[in-house]
C-alpha cells in the first residue's frame, strides 16, 4: 500500500470517525508497511497505539481491505523520534497481550486477553469446578453441547480469568476460527458508534460472522432498552448458525434487574453455572501456585510454616484480594531482607487482615437460619432432636464455623452449652450433605449471602 492510498484512506476515516476523534487519534498515526497481512502503523506512544488498537482497529481493517489491501490484522511501533527511552521498548511493535487483541479484517476487534489467565493456571476446587469443567469442555470446541454457556458470581471468583482461558484454548486448538472477547460496555459502545455513523449494517454483519461470542459483565447492559434489543437479535442470528456463546455476569440472570424477560430467558436457556465464594482449601491451593511464582522472582525468600494457612483463613473476601496481600508480603520481605515470618506479616498487611475481619456473630447466623427455615430461635439453640429442628441447627453450627472466628468450644456455647464434638460433627454432616444434596447446597448458599449482604 502506498502512502497516498493511505491518505485517501484517512480522509474516509475522517468523515467516519468526526473531527476530534480524527485529530485525536487517527491523524497522528504513519503508515510503515504491510507484510505478510500486517499493516504496521508507527505512533509516538504506546498509549495511543493501544487506544487506537481497542477502538478504532476494527475500522481501519475494514477500510483497508475494502479498498483492496489484503491485511489481516494491525501492529503499531513507536517512532525513532519519540522521547521514550530506547530501552523501554520504543522501536518495538505492540505487545503480545495487545497484538492477541486484533481479529481477522472479517471479524471484530476484540478486548485484550491477560497471558497469566490460562486453564493451567487456574486453581480448581469445590467452589468452582463445575464452572472449570463446562469451561473445559466449551473450550475443545466441539459440537457445541450447551448455549450459552453462563458463568456467575461476585468479584474475584474467576468469571473473567476462565473466560480468558477459553479464548486462549480455542486459539490454540482452532486458530482459523473467529473468537471475540469482549465487555458488554464495549459491545453497547461500537452499537452506538455504528448508530451514529449509520453503519449498522457493517455492526450486525461483524458481529453475526463470528464462531465464538464471548461477553464479560453482561449485567452492564441491563437498563439500556436500545443495546439489549440489538443483543438479543445478535444472540438469536448466532444461536440459528450453532455458534457458542460464552457470557458472564456477577449474578444469575433472573437475579439481573431491569434486564427485559426475554433476555432473561434467552441467557437461561443453555448452561447456567455458579462460581460459588471460595473455600478455605481452594484459597491456600492459590496462595501456594502463587507462593511459588513469587519464590521464582524474589529469589532466597523465606516464609515460615504456617503463614500460608493463616492468610487463607483470614482473607476470605475474594482471589484478587489474596493474591494481591501476598504480592504486598513478599515486596516487603524483599525490600526490609526479613523472612516471611508471622510478626512481619502482620505489620505488613495490618489494613488487609482488620478489613477482612469477620463481624458476622454466631447470634446473626442463628436468627437468620431460623427465619430461613421458618422456626423459632429457641429451637436453633434447644434441645429437641426433629429433624425439622436438628437439620437447620447443624446448617447453624456449619455457618458459625464457615463465617466466624469462634472455637468449636464457643459455639457450642451459644448453642446452648453443647459440646464442641456435637460441633464438630454438625459440621461434618452438613459438608457430607453439600456434596449430595443440592437442596441443601443452596440453602447454604442463600444463608451465606443474606448474612455477607
Amino acid at each position: 500500500m502506498t502512502q497516498e492510498k493511505w491518505g485517501q484512506l484517512r480522509l474516509r476515516l475522517l468523515k467516519t470517525v468526526g473531527k476530534n476523534n480524527y485529530a485525536s487519534w487517527i491523524e497522528p498515526l504513519e503508515f510503515a508497511a504491510l507484510e505478510d497481512g500486517v499493516a504496521v502503523f508507527t505512533v509516538p506512544n504506546n498509549f495511543l497505539g493501544n487506544y487506537v488498537s481497542q477502538n478504532f482497529a476494527d475500522l481501519i481493517l475494514y477500510e483497508l481491505n475494502n479498498s483492496g489491501e489484503r491485511v489481516q490484522r494491525l501492529a503499531f511501533q513507536v517512532s525513532a523520534n519519540s522521547t521514550r527511552r530506547p530501552d523501554s521498548g520504543a522501536a518495538q511493535a505492540v505487545a503480545p497481550k495487545q497484538a492477541a487483541s486484533v481479529a481477522p479484517a472479517d471479524s471484530l476487534q476484540a478486548a485484550p486477553l491477560d497471558p497469566r489467565f490460562t486453564f493451567d493456571s487456574f486453581i480448581v476446587g469445590k467452589p468452582n469446578e463445575l464452572a472449570h469443567a463446562a469451561a473445559r469442555r466449551v473450550a475443545e470446541g466441539g459440537p457445541v453441547t450447551f448455549n450459552p454457556l453462563f458463568l456467575y458470581g461476585g468479584v474475584g471468583l474467576g468469571k473473567t480469568h476462565l473466560m480468558h482461558a477459553i479464548a486462549w484454548e480455542l486459539r490454540t486448538r482452532q486458530p482459523h476460527l473467529n473468537v471475540v472477547y469482549l465487555s458488554a460496555e464495549q459491545f453497547m459502545y461500537r452499537f452506538i458508534q455504528a448508530l451514529r455513523e449509520r453503519r449498522m449494517m457493517d455492526f450486525k454483519h461483524l458481529f453475526r460472522s463470528v464462531d465464538v461470542l464471548m461477553v464479560d459483565d453482561v449485567q452492564f447492559i441491563a437498563g439500556k432498552d436500545s443495546t439489549q434489543e440489538e443483543f438479543f437479535h445478535t444472540f438469536n442470528a448466532l444461536v440459528d448458525q450453532n455458534k457458542q456463546i460464552i457470557i458472564s455476569a456477577d449474578r444469575a440472570p433472573g437475579e439481573i434487574k431491569h434486564l427485559e424477560d426475554r433476555v432473561k430467558s434467552r441467557l437461561q436457556c443453555g448452561l447456567v453455572v455458579d462460581l460459588h465464594p471460595t473455600d478455605y482449601e481452594l484459597r491456600l491451593g492459590v496462595l501456594q501456585s502463587k507462593a511459588e511464582q513469587f519464590m521464582a522472582s524474589y529469589g532466597q525468600l523465606r516464609i515460615a510454616p504456617g503463614i500460608l494457612e493463616f492468610l487463607a483463613q483470614r482473607i476470605s473476601t475474594n482471589v484478587r484480594v489474596l493474591e494481591g496481600a501476598l504480592q504486598r508480603l513478599f515486596a516487603f520481605a524483599s525490600l526490609v531482607g526479613r523472612e516471611i515470618d508471622m510478626d512481619l506479616t502482620q505489620d505488613c498487611l495490618a489494613d488487609v487482615l482488620k478489613a477482612s475481619e469477620r463481624k458476622i456473630t454466631v447470634e446473626e447466623i442463628q436468627r437468620q437460619v431460623a427465619d430461613y427455615y421458618n422456626i423459632r430461635m429457641s429451637d436453633i439453640i434447644g434441645p429437641k432432636r426433629l429433624r425439622t429442628y436438628a437439620r437447620p441447627r447443624q446448617v447453624a453450627m456449619y455457618l458459625a464455623k464457615q463465617l466466624t472466628s469462634r472455637s468449636l468450644p464457643e459455639i457450642g456455647r451459644r448453642f446452648g452449652g453443647r459440646d464442641h464434638t456435637t460441633i464438630m460433627h454438625g459440621v461434618r454432616r452438613i459438608e457430607e450433605l453439600k456434596a449430595t444434596d443440592g437442596q441443601i447446597a443452596e440453602d447454604i448458599e442463600l444463608l451465606r449471602r443474606a448474612l455477607e449482604a
